[in-house]
């Protein structure tokens, strides 16, 4: 790997995780792409996406402090932290059981490119179907709802759903409006990527070496300042605007990779 590559791929990550579009999609094509593949590679995909959580903490370090603060106390503020606690586990779950054979069997651009396909058209359905709010805020849902969208958070196990999208698209279905949606999709983002990082980094410890350090350090900090400005630019549009947009965007890069696929122009 070189500076550039670390560097690409930190910025890939940034901008695409918390868009409905699947940043492990992305970083998987990227990555092919690039000629970069292996163990150290596929660990480093991981690592990444902790760094871009961190601006979650960072964006929102007044709401999630003074949530701690309060637990003792505060039925608001225990109810959210449960509700995150909620709609992690499915995912974790899912994922301790069957993580290691979806990524041997689906990480690659192929089955990416059918997923966000796929994950298009399910946002445009969600989208044109009539949408009752009855959530105007995170702290409004119960622990029902978090549930439901920890299992569409799960989908996310299957590289290219993206679990932005499956966590909004849940969030739309079950009666939250896309602002909220998005907010909740951010926390939950929190205890997810947070862990995998974690697991990953030590599942990493005794293949790293002093330049993979480095190219992991440079990878994680473009991470961090482009999910933090991506987060901020996300939830001015959303307040304004749809999700229409990234499903069309997930169409056509779907149908993109897949038709130069078929016509040879790359090898994947």
């Amino acid at each position: 790997m070189t500076w550039f590559d670390a560097l690409l791929l930190g910025l890939v990550e940034g901008i695409t995780e918390f868009l409905p579009i699947s940043s492990t999609g992305h970083l998987i094509l990227t990555s092919s792409l690039l000629g970069l593949e292996g163990k150290s590679i596929d660990g480093l995909l991981i690592v990444i996406q902790g760094a871009a959580v961190l601006a979650v903490c960072f964006e929102y370090r007044r709401r999630l402090w003074d949530t701690m603060r309060k637990l003792p106390e505060d039925r608001v503020a225990r109810r959210f932290g449960l509700n995150v606690a909620i709609a992690f586990v499915p995912l974790a779950v899912l994922g301790f059981c069957f993580g290691d054979r979806i990524e041997a069997l689906l990480f690659a651009p192929l089955p990416v490119a059918m997923a966000l396909i796929v994950g298009g058209v399910l946002i445009l359905w969600a989208e044109r179907r009539q949408h009752v709010v009855r959530l105007q805020s995170v702290d409004d849902m119960g622990s029902g709802d978090a549930l439901k969208i920890g299992l569409f958070q799960a989908l996310a196990l299957i590289p290219g759903t993206s679990r932005a999208a499956a966590t909004i698209l849940g969030g739309l279905l079950i009666g939250m409006n896309r602002r909220v949606a998005t907010e909740f999709s951010f926390f939950i983002a929190i205890p997810t990527l947070l862990i995998a990082t974690a697991y990953k980094l030590w599942q990493m410890r005794e293949a790293l070496n002093g330049a993979d350090i480095e190219m992991l350090l440079l990878s994680s900090a473009v991470s961090f300042v482009s999910a933090l400005l991506t987060i901020r630019w996300l939830l001015r549009f959303v307040s304004r605007h749809s999700f229409v947009g990234f499903a069309w965007y997930r169409i056509g890069f779907g149908g993109l990779v897949l038709l130069v696929h078929g016509f040879g122009q790359l090898r994947w």
